[in-house]
């Protein structure tokens, strides 16, 4: 007798368990309230080079109880340097004048927030060169009279800048600005009639 040989497969089913994972409400909850702190329309106003960052709270921040934080840095750093005084301040502004002193430099500025234990994430300015974009006042006018004549004097607006001196820089250390007087006549004539 002939032994045979069989070969037998042996299948098994292995069970295979596909996980979808879902975040949790709570990280949802989080990420979405996350988001919705963020300081919103993050810009440099600049006057007479102030220049003060200013920003509007997160669709979420309805109360008193935000806190926010302030970084700058000069275009080309890597590193973000905190603003002392802007560090946990309750306002919508920050003061950058001194920290952005070298009008020609491009500049960054950033806000972000903290409320009821959740930090938003960083909302950052575009970029920022007083020297294009700050806003020049007109001058400071006294008029006298002498003489029968009117003397005009004009002062430019001072900088938030002093010299080595320890004198307010004038704007026109910086520009060439030019300035046209007019004066109108506005008294009117009496006429009178020939009775």
């Amino acid at each position: 007798m002939q032994a045979s040989h069989c070969k037998v497969l042996l299948r098994t089913t292995v069970p295979v368990f596909v996980f979808k994972v879902f975040p949790s409400p709570f990280i949802l909850e989080t990420q979405s309230a996350h988001e919705s702190l963020k300081p919103q329309r993050v810009h440099f106003q600049s006057r007479n080079f102030h220049n003060v960052l200013r920003w509007q709270p997160g669709r979420a921040c309805t109360s008193n109880g935000s806190i926010y934080f302030v970084q700058y840095k000069t275009y080309g750093q890597r590193q973000w340097k905190n603003k002392e005084d802007c560090w946990g301040i309750l306002e919508f502004f920050c003061d950058l004048t001194n920290e952005t002193s070298d009008i020609q430099e491009p500049y960054y500025g950033r806000v972000r927030t903290t409320s009821a234990g959740i930090h938003s994430g960083w909302t950052m300015t575009q970029r920022f060169t007083p020297w294009w974009e700050t806003r020049i006042d007109p001058p400071v006018m006294n008029i006298t009279q002498v003489n029968g004549s009117l003397l005009v004097i004009l002062r430019a607006p001072d900088l938030p800048y002093r010299d080595q001196k320890g004198k307010n820089v004038s704007i026109e250390d910086y520009y060439e600005l030019v300035y046209r007087v007019f004066i109108i006549n506005n008294s009117l004539e009496k006429v009178s009639s020939g009775e």
